[in-house]
């Protein structure tokens, strides 16, 4: 008895024969709690009631355990799908961009059993350059993106249970005699679509009713997207500085660097079916302009023209509306509303006067 006691080190370490058999990780309850995002270092336990034992964490936890989620991202050379790279970097997440084209079958499923994703999240689309004036002469590359290849996407991951977000748009919509301007009553996410004034809203309209039957999809319906990059020549704030007249009417929008975090906790929660993906109320043009004017460039001045006059200069009729955020809301209470997301996420950073 002796030698054991003043040899307690002549057995080596024997602690890992105090852990459950390999087979008990596989089983439900077993170490599920220790192998979650947050709880990765904090000790984790099981046992009965009667008895509990604390498994210390791993001094290299990251590299024994695979992240929970991982993204395939589809439109590496767009803004937004630039934008989610980076946030996925931020927040450590693992990604990878899509190498197949939307609307080729067998390249997007060469890439789900390439990079094995938990979630795609699609921010390709045809919108035109400059303009959605664009799409009025190219409407069949415009429908092969925007319908075919986003029907074939959503399909795809279906097959494969993937959820797939989809950033659509919400300028699918004008006010009307039931949503008029200035009345705070917005579209809905059940409302169906009624500007089909610009061939790009056409197929838009079109491929959101028809997602609407995919239990997969989570269609996310962005307005005149901004974020804080003014230099940004797809920003909407960036667009209406450079013109030399605007029309000056309120409108939903969308600020990018508070939605987009927003849209990788959706995809986190699985959340389904079609969002408002704007933030609450509406701002208009002159309203921002006049921010511009007063946090950037005090010598700013713009002037303004009619819907009529915008008409002669233009090819294609733009939309104009208010959207219903309230269910967006509900889930994100943090949520600002459009001007004070204007002023904290893209004047204020921008602050020159």
């Amino acid at each position: 008895m002796d030698w054991y006691i003043n040899n307690p080190d002549w057995w080596g370490d024997v602690t890992g024969a105090l852990l459950p058999h390999p087979r008990m990780l596989m089983m439900p309850g077993g170490l599920d709690r220790h192998f979650e995002g947050s709880e990765e270092e904090k000790p984790a336990s099981f046992g009965s009631s009667n008895t509990r034992m604390v498994v210390p964490p791993s001094k290299n936890t990251s590299s024994q355990h695979k992240h929970p989620f991982k993204f395939l991202i589809y439109g590496r050379t767009g803004w937004i799908g630039g934008l989610l790279g980076k946030l996925c970097e931020k927040q450590g997440i693992p990604y990878e961009y899509g190498k197949g084209r939307l609307e080729d079958r067998s390249s997007l499923m060469a890439d789900l059993q390439n990079v094995k994703p938990t979630h795609v999240f699609n921010a390709a689309g045809v919108t035109g350059r400059p303009n959605v004036d664009w799409c009025e002469s190219h409407k069949t590359e415009t429908i092969r993106t925007n319908v075919v290849g986003t029907l074939t996407m959503a399909d795809v991951c279906r097959e494969h249970g993937i959820l797939m977000v989809n950033y659509a748009t919400g300028c699918i919509f004008e006010y009307n005699a039931t949503h008029p301007e200035g009345s705070g009553i917005g579209f809905k996410e059940e409302d169906k679509p009624n500007f089909i004034g610009s061939f790009y809203s056409k197929t838009k309209a079109m491929v959101e009713e028809l997602l609407r039957e995919y239990d997969n999809v989570c269609t996310l319906r962005v307005r005149m997207p901004i974020s804080s990059d003014l230099s940004n020549p797809r920003n909407f704030i960036t667009k209406i500085s450079r013109y030399n007249k605007v029309v000056n009417i309120p409108n939903s929008m969308t600020i990018l660097d508070e939605l987009l975090p927003i849209s990788i906790e959706m995809a986190k929660r699985n959340l389904k079916g079609i969002w408002n993906f704007t933030n609450p109320g509406v701002v208009s043009h002159n309203e921002i302009l006049e921010m511009y004017r007063d946090y950037i460039d005090p010598n700013f001045k713009w002037a303004n023209f009619t819907l009529e006059e915008q008409a002669k200069v233009i090819v294609a009729p733009r939309s104009n509306n208010e959207m219903d955020a309230s269910k967006l809301k509900t889930e994100f209470p943090e949520l600002l509303s459009i001007k004070e997301s204007l002023i904290k996420y893209v004047f204020e950073p921008n602050k020159k006067t």
